[in-house]
């Protein structure tokens, strides 16, 4: 249990509870749940040019860091074609991947596939079921999906100004406004509240928030004067209770009560709002393709990491259709953004490739 590492090296609470925050991001899980101590580990385990379980924003925002990686890739000689949806994976006679087929009906020959996709929809809506074996197919339609983010993007004229620590009269941003804030953290009991209401299918009435505003580093994300504030909150269960969906209505109703928790250390917040993007679970898994809106394409919890990534016998990129590897996040070693899963596909693929 992550409280139990916690209460073990830690006596302040407030510290405690912010540290648990990186263990239960993305996770249908508390600081109370066995094998939460997993998740902050993998928050923590990598490092920033030298710096040690550092992260940064990318320059431009995130779009910015998938250019980056297309540009890499067309200075070698690839050709990416973008909003071009696969509709399935061309398999050849002995059931090996020669390609992909585009939904306009275009065949891409290739020897080799790789999907960054998620194990849902890689193995069970682009290649044909009897292509696979039984056991794999029910394994990945058993994968925990279970998400508790709702993303909020909001617009805002004016910095923040917090109650803890009010801003200069120049209104320029200040250190903490460069960080990550973290909000109704002030105990691990606190969220885990806010996770026993979204077990039972209810959105915290006192959601964990981590606020960060990114233009406050990067000033060509927003007017003069005004900035972009992200909102990473949980806990909001996929399926809400007494099966009502999320609605305008309900999806407008979370937002205000995540608003009226920040008016609450930052008045003048919610006067200041411009325009606000809800991103529900629904909404994650119908925009981004993430299977229940999990940003990690399955939860980091211990039975689904490691050799069980996505499966057992094909956590090593393969799949058990010859030729066509798995990239993505719900490949071994899970999400995040570090690459790890793509590297290691990618050395698998290019040494499979040598003896074709």
């Amino acid at each position: 249990l992550l409280s139990q590492i916690l209460d073990h090296w830690f006596e302040s609470e407030p510290l405690k509870a912010t540290l648990a925050t990186d263990a239960v991001i993305g996770a249908m899980a508390s600081p109370h749940t066995p094998g939460s101590g997993y998740v902050l580990l993998h928050h923590v385990m990598g490092e920033l040019e030298g710096r040690r379980g550092a992260w940064g924003y990318v320059a431009g925002g995130m779009g910015a860091l998938s250019h980056a990686i297309a540009q890499a890739a067309t200075a070698r000689g690839a050709h990416i074609f973008a909003e071009k949806a696969v509709c399935h994976v061309l398999l050849g006679r002995d059931g090996e991947a020669q390609g992909v087929v585009l939904q306009d009906g275009t065949e891409v020959r290739s020897k080799l596939v790789l999907s960054n996709a998620s194990p849902q929809i890689t193995f069970l809506e682009l290649v044909p079921q009897e292509q696979l074996p039984k056991d794999f197919v029910q394994r990945i339609r058993q994968v925990d999906t279970r998400s508790p983010v709702t993303k909020i993007n909001v617009a805002v004229d004016r910095l923040p100004s917090f109650l803890a620590a009010p801003n200069a009269r120049n209104g320029q941003p200040l250190p903490h406004h460069q960080c990550s804030i973290h909000l109704n953290c002030e105990s691990t009991q606190l969220l885990h509240q806010a996770f026993t209401e979204a077990a039972h299918g209810h959105p915290s009435s006192r959601p964990m928030i981590e606020l960060c505003i990114p233009s406050a580093l990067d000033p060509g994300l927003a007017p003069p004067g005004c900035h972009v504030v992200s909102l990473f909150t949980q806990y909001t269960p996929s399926m809400l209770a007494g099966g009502q969906s999320w609605d305008e209505q309900a999806r407008n109703a979370y937002a205000d009560t995540v608003f009226d928790c920040i008016e609450d250390y930052a008045p003048g917040f919610k006067a200041s709002v411009i325009g606000r993007d809800i991103l529900t679970p629904p909404d994650l898994e119908r925009i981004f393709g993430l299977p229940g809106g999990n940003i990690f394409h399955g939860a980091m919890s211990l039975d689904q990491l490691y050799f069980t990534r996505p499966a057992p016998s094909y956590s090593g990129y393969r799949s058990p259709v010859p030729g066509l590897y798995l990239c993505g996040s719900g490949a071994h070693p899970g999400g995040g953004v570090m690459g790890a899963a793509g590297r290691n596909a990618a050395q698998v693929a290019i040494k499979d490739f040598r003896h074709l």
